[in-house]
């Protein structure tokens, strides 16, 4: 797996005039975050973060009116898997963490409709059917080896562990949420790499228009 200072000495050895400038500055900004994260080998929910900033580095763009953070995610996945000839992804999710990915669709505590069931009081008959549901869908794409569908329920479930801390829903360093903080990082410090190796590897793909550009002032 590469790291992010190789993964940088693969940009500047791209000519600048055959890229555009927003497509360097998402990447540049995605290694310094990932650069950082790498440092954090002992404070997971820290290293945690630092990853999902440089994932969000990867793939932020301007919002449309009918588009949601995560309609926004799956399409950037959805581009990342049509080019993705080497397999990288699939095998992340299917050989290298089949495990953690399976932890991860079974544990409710990281199913949003779980919380927002117990917030309106419902009980588990607000919750249980959809999660058995999208528990069902979740393994039958990966018995299918539906990359991109089980990257996009992967993601649902990191998204929520996302919000919960940073938005201060859970505590640092804390037992409770300690396995899928750890499962959490492991995906996202496999996967993030190799997301960005895939975008240097396709520099004609375009995401789009990098949020806050870099101006002179």
């Amino acid at each position: 797996m590469a790291t992010a200072l190789e993964l940088r000495e693969r940009l500047n050895a791209i000519p600048r005039d055959a890229t555009k400038e927003s497509w360097r500055v998402r990447i540049h900004r995605s290694l310094s975050w990932l650069r950082r994260a790498e440092a954090e080998v002992k404070d997971l929910d820290a290293r945690f973060i630092f990853l999902w900033i440089a994932l969000n580095a990867a793939y932020a763009r301007e919002i449309g009116q009918d588009e949601t953070e995560r309609d926004r995610l799956r399409e950037f996945f959805s581009r990342l898997v049509s080019v993705d000839h080497g397999g990288q992804i699939h095998s992340a999710l299917f050989e290298t963490f089949s495990g953690p990915v399976r932890t991860l669709i079974e544990n409710r505590h990281v199913y949003q409709p779980f919380w927002t069931s117990l917030q309106r009081g419902e009980g588990e008959k607000g919750w249980r059917p959809g999660f058995e549901a999208a528990r069902r869908a979740a393994m039958h794409a990966l018995v299918e080896r539906n990359t991109a569908k089980v990257l996009s329920i992967v993601f649902d479930r990191l998204y929520v562990l996302r919000n919960q801390l940073i938005h201060g829903g859970a505590t640092w360093n804390s037992s409770v949420n300690r396995q899928q903080v750890c499962d959490g990082a492991a995906i996202l410090g496999n996967l993030v790499p190799k997301i960005v190796e895939l975008m240097l590897l396709h520099p004609e793909n375009d995401h789009g228009e990098i949020l806050y550009p870099v101006i002179d002032m």
